[in-house]
C-alpha cells in the first residue's frame, strides 16, 4: 500500500463496482432482470468473499431489502464509508449526468423514492460483450438511500462531499484512520497528502481529458458525457430557482437539517 505511480483514472478499477455481470456468473439468466439480480445478491457476495479477503467495492444501490431480499449482510459486508451530498448540488450533477432535459427531470428522479439505475440503450451496446457490465441498482430517493445506510451501525463512517472540497486533510485523515484500522495498516503523512493531490477536481478532470473514464455516461448520439463536470463550481445557488430549492428543501427539510445543509 501506498506506493507510488504514474496513476491516472483508469486505476480506480480496482475498486470495483457492484453489482456487476462478472460477480454473477451462473446465476443469471438476464442481467437486465432487477429481481433475479436481487434475489442472487446474498449468493454473488457469498462467491466474491469465499476466500475471507478484505475487499473495497462500491455501490449506488440502497442499503435494504427488495421484495425480502436483502441486499447485503453482516458476513459480507464489514464496514461501510457512506458518501453524501447536499441534494441541491444532486440535482445539478443528475442532469449532467444523465443527459437529462432540465432541472425539473433531475428533480423528480431525486425524488422518486422506488428509482432504479440501468443501463441506457446506447450503453447496453457499451458493455453488452463485457464481464464488467453493470446491473440494475435500486437507489431510491436522495432521502431514501441516505437514511438506508445511515442504518449501517456496524464500522460506518460518513464523510459529507463539501467536507471533503473544504477540509481534504481532515477527511482524508478521517478515512485513511477507519480504513487502517480494518487493513491494519498505517498510512503516512505522505501518502496521505499525495491522495488529497491526485483527487483534485483539476487533476481530475486533466485526466479524463487525456485517458478517458469508464464511468462517464453515453448520451444519445453516442458521445461521451463529460464525468467531471463542475466540481466545486457546481453552485445551486447560482444555477437552481427559487421555486426548485424551496421543493428540494421542503422534500428533504429533516435530513438536510441533520446534516447541515439547512
Amino acid at each position: 500500500m501506498g506506493k507510488k505511480t504514474n496513476l491516472n483514472l483508469n486505476h480506480l478499477k480496482a475498486i470495483r463496482a457492484y453489482p456487476e455481470k462478472s460477480q454473477f456468473k451462473g446465476l443469471l439468466s438476464n442481467v437486465l432482470d432487477l429481481d433475479q439480480v436481487a434475489k442472487n445478491w446474498i449468493s454473488s457476495q457469498n462467491q466474491i468473499n469465499h476466500d475471507d479477503s478484505l475487499r473495497l467495492l462500491k455501490t449506488h444501490n440502497i442499503f435494504g431489502k427488495y421484495k425480502n431480499y436483502p441486499f447485503t449482510n453482516d458476513k459480507n459486508t464489514l464496514a461501510t464509508i457512506h458518501i453524501v451530498r447536499d441534494p441541491r448540488n444532486v440535482v445539478t450533477s443528475l442532469k449532467n449526468h444523465f443527459n437529462l432535459a432540465n432541472y425539473k427531470d433531475a428533480k423528480e428522479f431525486l425524488f422518486k423514492k422506488g428509482q432504479v439505475l440501468t443501463l441506457s440503450e446506447k450503453e447496453k451496446e457499451k458493455f453488452l460483450s463485457k464481464d464488467k457490465h453493470p446491473l440494475p441498482q435500486i437507489i431510491g430517493s436522495w432521502k431514501t438511500h441516505y437514511l438506508s445506510w445511515k442504518s449501517m451501525k456496524k464500522n460506518y463512517l460518513l464523510v459529507k462531499y463539501e467536507d471533503l472540497i473544504q477540509n481534504p486533510e481532515d477527511e482524508f485523515n478521517r478515512v485513511a484512520n477507519f480504513l487502517g484500522k480494518l487493513f491494519k495498516h498505517n498510512f503516512s503523512k505522505e501518502v496521505i497528502d499525495y491522495a488529497i493531490k491526485l483527487s483534485s477536481f483539476d487533476k481530475l478532470e486533466r485526466m479524463e481529458k487525456e485517458y478517458g473514464f469508464t464511468e462517464s455516461s453515453v448520451n444519445q448520439d453516442g458521445t461521451k458525457q463529460k464525468f467531471f463536470y463542475l466540481g466545486p463550481k457546481n453552485d445551486w445557488k447560482q444555477m437552481l430557482n427559487e421555486e426548485l430549492v424551496n421543493e428540494i428543501s421542503a422534500e428533504f427539510e429533516n435530513e438536510m437539517k441533520e446534516l447541515n445543509y439547512l
